[in-house]
């Protein structure tokens, strides 16, 4: 890692993950609302704002964390930060749904790029399981699967931005579900000049703070002597998720639940990307073949979460257990019932 906090103390390491966590709650709340105003005044729309500019912004942490890691030859920790963050953040699109209770927030947020981005997310995840299984091979130190993933991630991006113009598919409406149309439009009367300004300011306060964060959350896990795929899926993965949570909560509350939702979806679906940048900073031959088995298990783990989520998306249940819909339910449930192995 690049700084050395070996000769802080153990409270002081602490501190310094209080602070950045209060510094992440503030900036990643008002960036969600400057991203949900964005979403209005470009005409972009919060599915594809919510994936590429709020989704890109909040993974920062997470991007520095994994591609420093893999440079420094510590693949498990590379790979396991960004599918702990992927499970982590899929675990807070549940947390949320106890913030609407209107309806679930599943069924109120169902929409067609939402789903689209979900099938481009378990595509993406089961790719680098694919690679793992296949015959290592290396073309200037890089596995093909990298330059295969982000091409499809791209070419789906611009596809989902034409689905939009031109829908051949749409859930149905009932009296719970919440579309941009229905919502307000956010104008803080800041200049478009201003108003990117502003969201690229607070992506970078967000985007450091988290990645002070993961420092210090590394330090504190050496000294507790936990493995690498532990504190990268439940440490570092989680504190560099952790603008996801606050921004998808604030989103929720201002009831852009498009935006939340496809803040979780897409930007899972970009975390993914995290995998193909490790690759190429790790210099020791294919990052998917140096995964363990417990990375591995990470990575399908959160297939099985994506593929709950993208369920309860289409049965667009209303009302489900404790409030909450039953893919978040079951999120829940996937997600505890892994920490065991993970910690094996």
């Amino acid at each position: 890692m690049i700084l050395d906090l070996s000769g802080l103390a153990l409270v002081w390491v602490w501190a310094m993950f209080g602070g950045c966590a209060v510094v992440i709650l503030v900036a990643g709340s008002r960036l969600a609302k400057t991203a949900d105003e964005l979403a209005d005044r470009t005409g972009l729309g919060e599915a594809i704002t919510g994936a590429v500019f709020l989704g890109a912004s909040t993974s920062l942490p997470g991007i520095i964390t994994s591609v420093t890691t893999a440079g420094f030859g510590m693949s498990e920790l590379a790979a396991s930060n960004a599918l702990g963050g992927i499970a982590a953040q899929t675990l807070f699109l549940a947390v949320g749904d106890f913030f609407f209770r209107r309806a679930n927030l599943e069924h109120a947020a169902a929409s067609l790029s939402n789903l689209a981005q979900g099938t481009l997310l378990l595509s993406l995840l089961a790719l680098p399981l694919a690679a793992a299984s296949a015959p290592e091979f290396t073309l200037a130190g890089v596995h093909p699967a990298t330059p295969v993933m982000f091409g499809t991630w791209f070419y789906v991006m611009r596809v989902i931005r034409g689905m939009q113009d031109a829908p051949m598919w749409s859930p149905a409406k009932t009296s719970e579900t919440v579309s941009e149309e229905d919502q307000p439009e956010e104008d803080s009367g800041r200049t478009m000049r201003a108003l990117w300004t502003r969201f690229a300011l607070l992506a970078v306060a967000s985007g450091s703070a988290g990645y002070f964060l993961a420092e210090s959350g590394v330090s504190i896990s050496q000294r507790t002597g936990l493995g690498q795929t532990a504190v990268g899926a439940l440490l570092t993965g989680v504190a560099t998720s952790f603008p996801e949570l606050v921004t998808t909560i604030t989103a929720i509350r201002n009831k852009a639940l498009t935006l939340a939702v496809a803040g979780i979806i897409g930007g899972n679906a970009f975390d993914v990307l995290f995998l193909g940048m490790a690759d190429v900073a790790f210099r020791d031959g294919s990052l998917y073949h140096a995964m363990g088995d417990r990375t591995q298990f990470v990575s399908a783990l959160t297939i099985m979460m994506t593929g709950a989520l993208l369920f309860g998306m289409l049965r667009r249940e209303k009302q489900g257990p404790m409030g909450i819909g039953f893919e978040s339910a079951a999120i829940l449930a996937l997600y505890l019932a892994g920490m065991p192995v993970i910690l094996s």
